[in-house]
């Protein structure tokens, strides 16, 4: 068993991570990149969508070209990582006090100790199928916006910057071309000192730890998230969303995952810090947090749209049992219990001293 779990360890580490969430992401040929975790905060007004993302990598690649496929033309900048913390906030679970009567097994007598238990590249190559409508510089990362009518014209722009395209994903982008979807292509590597998006190794700068976040904002009138390039994934998926909407959003359906849980819904004033006023505009919207997991990622069958809902809120409340006391500590069924023997002596005796009287009259 310990061989098996260090097969699989040494296997999720090695293998080339083609699909992380809503995008993919390509390293060079030789190295490898993995997505521990994807975190994405997605603002929609009914016209303009906006997606906040933030990867944590691990791996020996010190340089990787991340894909992902957008419906309209992108604008692209750099995210704050503080909206994330804020997110958190927000969302955190209730903690209550749940009191119970009876003594159970860490309580008193049982437990006679008492004790405590609660504890992206350079330009294109210029082919006439493939448009590059876009390029900048932001912080780390090097930012391509391209537009592209044929899946083998967006490899070829790959190949010419350095990246070679796997066949299975070149595939999976198939339906995107169709719909004229556009792609936002960024060419990923950590600065010289290794302290904004990489560390630092023996033998150079990996792409390690937390990267900048990213902003990617574009037109639609409906609120998508794409998913589609997640099937190719070799292991378990999971995915996290906060949604800041007009209302309670969530998915039409699981799309081949399972059921997605809501862990909070309800109204925030969209002020609470600049990282989140800068998403909402400063205006109270709907914040809806949103997990799913995917056990077998081939059964993925498209790309996330999420519908208005009631806008019935909700926490997740995490309760902590507690014996009922009283005063210094006193549990309430030690006093009920006492009172209940001391009320049956007191009958016992009363009765006793009725049927005395009798025989003390006649006596008499």
């Amino acid at each position: 068993m310990i061989v098996a779990l260090l097969a699989l360890q040494l296997g999720s580490l090695i293998a080339p991570a083609y699909a992380c969430g809503c995008g993919a992401m390509i390293p060079d040929r030789n190295q490898r990149i993995g997505v521990d975790r994807e975190t994405s905060a997605v603002r929609w007004d009914g016209r303009t969508e906006q997606i906040v993302m933030r990867f944590t990598v691990r791996g020996d690649a010190e340089r990787a070209a991340w894909i992902m496929p957008v419906p309209g033309r992108a604008d692209v900048t750099l995210g704050d990582a503080a909206l994330f913390d804020a997110l958190e906030d927000l969302t955190r679970p209730a903690y209550e006090d749940r009191h119970y009567f009876w003594p159970r097994g860490d309580d008193w007598p049982f437990d006679l100790d008492n004790s405590d238990t609660d504890g992206a590249a350079a330009p294109g190559s210029g082919r006439s199928d493939v448009g590059v409508v876009g390029r900048e510089r932001l912080g780390p990362f090097d930012v391509a916006r391209l537009t592209a009518t044929d899946p083998k014209a967006l490899s070829g722009w790959l190949e010419t910057n350095g990246f070679e395209l796997p066949e299975r994903l070149a595939a999976e982008l198939t339906p995107y071309v169709e719909q004229k979807w556009e792609y936002v292509a960024v060419r990923l590597a950590p600065d010289a000192t290794g302290t904004t998006t990489g560390t630092t190794t023996g033998t150079g700068t990996a792409l390690q730890g937390e990267l900048t976040p990213l902003r990617i904002s574009f037109a639609s009138d409906r609120l998508v998230y794409p998913m589609r390039l997640s099937r190719l994934a070799k292991t378990p998926q999971s995915l996290g969303l906060y949604i800041l909407a007009d209302h309670r959003m969530e998915p039409r359906d699981d799309i081949g995952g399972d059921r997605p849980e809501v862990r909070f819904a309800g109204e925030i004033e969209g002020t609470q810090r600049d990282s989140l006023a800068s998403l909402t505009g400063g205006r109270p919207v709907y914040l809806t947090a949103l997990d799913q997991s995917f056990p077998v990622p081939s059964l993925i069958d498209g790309d996330h749209e999420l519908r208005t809902v009631a806008d019935t809120p909700y926490r997740e409340v995490i309760y902590t049992d507690r014996l009922l006391t009283v005063g210094d500590g006193i549990p309430v069924w030690l006093l009920t219990v006492s009172g209940v023997l001391l009320a049956a002596g007191g009958t016992v005796v009363a009765i006793r001293v009725r049927r005395r009287s009798p025989a003390v009259r006649s006596a008499a």
